[in-house]
């Protein structure tokens, strides 16, 4: 399915099949695992151009869907696209490596090891300068008027981001982490694959992501860096998924404590269950008109999902991982 674009979004508002297009061939780029990688050297000359262009600002208030991976950000994302001012870009890693130069976590771009957290320290005037006509380009091109950038790990730069955009809108994805461990186990199934001597999956070539986050992020985090030992050991992409959940979600609830107006908090069984009550508060907190397509699409593409077979972390984390399900409110759900 080229740019996301299924048979349903097509028919809900053909016109926004062009800015879809656009973010897909020239912005977004290829990440391991994808076909038509060639494309990238491309992507990356385009940004070359953009970053000498003096393009006026066209967006002072980019929506960012944060989260974790496999938590409804990519479906939220394609609903928010077919808004008639947004134009939506679907983790474009490829911009944000430009932009800043070291934002591979994964090993798509680059050989050089991505960071997760950037702070406001790290909003310096030329990868400010570089975001604003990046995405300025962006809207120029698709002809949008707003950008929705869907970037989970930005979880892990909201400083970043309020400084360099301190008008943006940030909308955080949470999701019960039985389901977000299944997810992702499932996904590297599909999706990973031997290239060389090289694993390309969920956690990076040969595991940089993975690396990235336990050493960055579970290494300094007081609940989890007295199991670090245990956790540096770890094969099963359950276990390595919860450890992701768990640093994710308590960077959430932080961020939930300290600033709660400055984020909206979207459960993702809330979104699917009640679609149009949590779609028309999104619109409301991004400053973004009702749109009766936005919200009849959701309610045709979104249900309910199964979850299947059992899920347990290892016994090193099990506690965290309860202890957050609980601070979530996930405390009564069965656990399998």
């Amino acid at each position: 399915m080229i740019a996301q674009l299924d048979k349903a979004f097509v028919r809900a508002r053909p016109t926004k099949i062009w800015p879809r297009l656009v973010a897909y061939g020239l912005f977004e780029g290829r990440p391991l695992t994808t076909r038509g990688r060639w494309i990238n050297p491309l992507v990356f000359t385009g940004y070359k151009i953009w970053s000498l262009l003096p393009l006026k600002t066209r967006d002072t208030s980019p929506v960012f869907i944060l989260g974790v991976g496999r938590s409804g950000t990519t479906i939220l994302g394609k609903i928010l696209a077919l808004h008639r001012d947004v134009g939506y870009l679907n983790e474009p890693k490829a911009l944000w490596h430009a932009a800043l130069g070291n934002d591979d976590l994964i090993g798509s771009y680059s050989s050089s090891v991505g960071r997760y957290r950037l702070t406001g320290a790290d909003a310096v005037p030329l990868r400010k300068q570089r975001l604003e006509r990046f995405y300025s380009a962006f809207l120029l091109l698709s002809k949008c008027r707003r950008v929705v950038d869907k970037y989970p790990e930005l979880l892990f730069r909201t400083k970043f981001l309020t400084e360099t955009f301190p008008k943006s809108k940030k909308i955080i994805l949470i999701r019960n982490g039985l389901d977000i461990c299944q997810s992702i186990q499932k996904w590297s199934q599909r999706h990973g694959q031997m290239v060389g001597h090289h694993t390309d999956d969920w956690w990076g070539r040969n595991r940089q992501k993975w690396n990235v986050l336990v050493n960055e992020l579970a290494a300094h985090d007081p609940v989890l860096r007295s199991a670090l030992p245990e956790i540096k050991t770890f094969t099963s992409h359950v276990d390595m998924a919860a450890v992701e959940w768990i640093l994710a979600m308590r960077e959430a609830l932080k961020l939930r404590a300290r600033s709660p107006d400055e984020y909206l908090f979207v459960p993702y069984e809330e979104l699917i269950s009640n679609p149009s009550c949590c779609l028309s508060n999104i619109l409301d907190f991004c400053d973004l008109n009702h749109d009766s397509v936005v919200i009849d699409y959701a309610k045709t593409v979104l249900s309910p999902q199964a979850r299947h077979g059992t899920t347990q972390p290892h016994s090193a984390i099990a506690h965290a991982f309860n202890q957050t399900m609980a601070d979530l409110g996930y405390a009564h759900v069965e656990q399998a």
